[in-house]
């Protein structure tokens, strides 16, 4: 037989408080340089949304040849998603080619790395470039790159899955776990809901393109970092719009900066820097860089 406490908590089971839902806690128009929009630096909002730390928007219609000339970096990955125009690279691994618009172009730069980075033509140029700052275990093994066409990008409805993993959907590139980023499109009037994986308590957006309303409030041309928590974000469009998002684990150790690196030790940034240093002399001698 049920005793009487167990009676009254059926007969007046406990009401909990819905979480409040997610805020936003940060919001920037970033600073433009010519054609390039600086939106995170890693002493900045990358102590905020780390493993995110750096992230640029380029909008411009080519007058020349170089947009990043030959340059390194150690200790993170760049990614970079091309949304309009044709990009030329090369690296140090011995890689080089040209990439459409829709292309992705994933770096892992580990222990040193230079690469550079061109419009191939006078189309119109645009997307980002984005920085992740590796874990300790990885932040100076072997650099890895993979370069993407657009068709190799797979999308999950309104949403392409460049990192990470979305409703079972995979990213075929190379990133660490724990790390989703997604290129999503809205026509005026849609509504989407973002469910981020278990411990995805990192999320920030940025919109490139019409006005969205997420949070309570409306984003136009801007990012937006939201509370730390694993609750979803529902997006709504206000007219056809395009933005990027992304998720993660809270990268657990402490940024020390270098000048194109970013690592968790003095120890580790030394090491970067000293192989950056070596590959440079080699450049040099071959005429690549003065």
């Amino acid at each position: 037989m049920a005793n009487v406490s167990d009676l009254l908590e059926a007969d007046n089971p406990v009401v909990r408080p819905a979480s409040p839902p997610r805020a936003i806690v940060a919001r920037t128009q970033g600073r433009r340089h010519g054609p390039v929009t600086r939106i995170v630096s890693p002493a900045e909002l990358g102590e905020l949304i780390k493993p995110f730390v750096f992230l640029d928007y380029f909008d411009f219609t080519p007058s020349s040849d170089a947009l990043f000339p030959m340059h390194p970096h150690s200790g993170i990955a760049t990614i970079t998603v091309l949304l309009s125009g044709n990009l030329s690279y090369e690296d140090t691994t011995g890689a080089s080619g040209v990439l459409s618009a829709g292309s992705v172009e994933w770096m892992n730069a580990g222990n040193g790395i230079w690469h550079d980075a061109s419009p191939a033509d006078l189309e119109r140029f645009h997307g980002y470039q984005m920085w992740v700052a590796l874990r300790r275990e990885v932040e100076n093994g072997e650099p890895q790159t993979q370069y993407l066409p657009a068709q190799a990008i797979p999308r999950v409805g309104p949403a392409r899955v460049i990192l990470g993993s979305y409703r079972g959907t995979h990213s075929p590139v190379l990133s660490p776990d724990g790390i989703n980023y997604l290129h999503v499109r809205l026509r005026a009037g849609e509504q989407w809901r973002y469910v981020p994986p278990a411990g995805h308590t990192v999320a920030w957006t940025h919109v490139h393109r019409g006005a969205l309303c997420v949070a309570g409030e409306r984003l136009r041309s801007e990012l937006a970092v939201f509370t730390e928590s694993e609750d979803a974000l529902d997006f709504i469009a206000d007219t056809d719009s395009e933005f990027i998002l992304a998720s993660a684990v809270k990268h657990p150790h402490e940024l020390v900066l270098g000048y194109y690196s970013v690592h968790t030790s003095e120890a580790a940034l030394q090491a970067g820097e000293a192989q950056i240093a070596r590959i440079g002399e080699q450049l040099r001698f071959r005429g690549r860089i003065r």
